[in-house]
């Protein structure tokens, strides 16, 4: 942004729009001519700015940004600025030399940090290999891949996924199943464009992007502590989902099944914009959610647990409404009672096993989401009901 500014952006915020009066973000011809940056401009900007970097530098009594790492003697706590949430934070863990684990590194030590090759093996690679024998032996019976996982390796389960579409099409695996079990940390886009009878699972985490395209397969992921399982995943789950499951054990980032069309997910918390311009598919959420929730959405029944009572006022309320669980009737509440044991079977989940042990108490925490206008397919929970506000704090 401030690159822009330099070559003489304005920041009228209409870049969308074709019409950028000074003549960067358009297309007109007549627009462009009216375009006067040049290539100095944003030499000088970054040359001044790394001018201003060395006074700084210069004030502080060293030469270089990496002369600063680790030198904890040169910060110090603002004692001028207070607020609620900040009297609460102790900034001692990182101005303390002493808190440094013995024998941890201050800075990365290794000479260079370069990525593998392209054409180095990867795990994907392997996990293809595996499916690419087991199928050209006539896959009689179930593929079990185990493996240790590290978020440098992404889209593990892609490959794989296009070898059994090749053989079996959308249908995928009918009477066998294809199963990865993985621990660690796995990279973007986990499981991506999954099949019927794929199967993967995770003990560990993963970042953003899992189940992207999920057509059919399941994907588990469990804590290494199932009594602290904390955020669990990423960003953007279940992007452009149009069948399969997820069973997440834990909470995850923002937007969770965007644009999902058919896929089933189970979290444990949400960030922000959950289930937006979702058109299918169903979604429980376990836990609190961000702000947003349900933007755009035209399709598809969310469920979310409301332990504070807020979760009205995150409602994209233009878009969806909300109504109780404990004024549905017995097939909606046995639609979610499904999921919540098919949450607790994959991963092991305490937050499912409590609801489930307290469920005459935790049914009247629920809510049903649905969209305000439902698409053109139509929606199988009839019109939504307008939700009750509660009264802001």
């Amino acid at each position: 942004t401030v690159a822009l500014v330099a070559l003489g952006c304005a920041m009228i915020r209409q870049c969308h729009l074709n019409t950028c009066p000074v003549g960067i973000a358009t297309q007109d011809p007549e627009l462009r001519r009216r375009f006067a940056g040049e290539p100095e401009h944003v030499v000088r900007f970054f040359t001044f700015l790394a001018e201003s970097v060395r006074h700084e530098l210069a004030r502080l009594g060293v030469r270089s940004l990496a002369d600063l790492v680790g030198r904890w003697e040169l910060l110090r706590v603002r004692d001028d600025v207070v607020t609620a949430k900040g009297a609460s934070l102790d900034l001692a863990p990182l101005i303390d030399p002493a808190a440094l684990p013995a024998g941890r590194a201050r800075r990365c030590e290794a000479e260079r940090n370069d990525p593998p090759p392209p054409d180095a093996p990867t795990l994907d690679d392997e996990l293809a290999a595996a499916v690419g024998a087991w199928l050209e032996a006539g896959a009689t019976a179930d593929l079990r891949f185990a493996a240790a996982v590290h978020n440098g390796q992404r889209t593990v389960g892609a490959r794989a996924a296009g070898l059994i579409a090749r053989r079996f099409g959308d249908a995928g695996l009918a009477d066998v199943t294809c199963t990865v079990e993985l621990t660690g940390a796995a990279g973007q886009s986990l499981g991506a464009f999954a099949l019927p009878g794929m199967r993967v699972v995770v003990r560990g985490e993963a970042q953003d992007y899992v189940g992207k395209s999920l057509a059919g397969g399941e994907i588990v992921l469990r804590p290494d502590d199932p009594e602290a399982p904390g955020v669990i995943a990423g960003n953007t789950l279940l992007y452009g989902a149009t069948a399969g499951a997820l069973f997440a054990a834990g909470s995850v980032g923002e937007r969770v099944c965007v644009r999902n069309s058919g896929a089933t997910a189970v979290v444990e918390g949400c960030g922000d914009h959950g289930c937006e311009y979702m058109t299918g598919g169903t979604v429980v959420v376990l836990g609190p959610t961000g702000r947003n929730f349900g933007a755009g959405m035209t399709g598809g029944t969310a469920w979310v647990l409301d332990e504070d009572g807020r979760f009205p006022l995150r409602l994209a309320a233009d878009s969806v409404a909300a109504e109780r669980l404990s004024g549905l009737g017995r097939e909606e509440e046995g639609e979610l009672l499904a999921l919540l044991e098919r949450h607790a079977a994959a991963t092991g989940s305490l937050v499912a096993q409590r609801l489930l042990a307290e469920w005459p108490a935790a049914r009247g925490r629920f809510w049903r989401v649905l969209p305000r206008v439902p698409s053109a397919a139509g929606h199988p929970g009839g019109e939504s009901v307008p939700v009750e506000r509660p009264e802001a704090a």
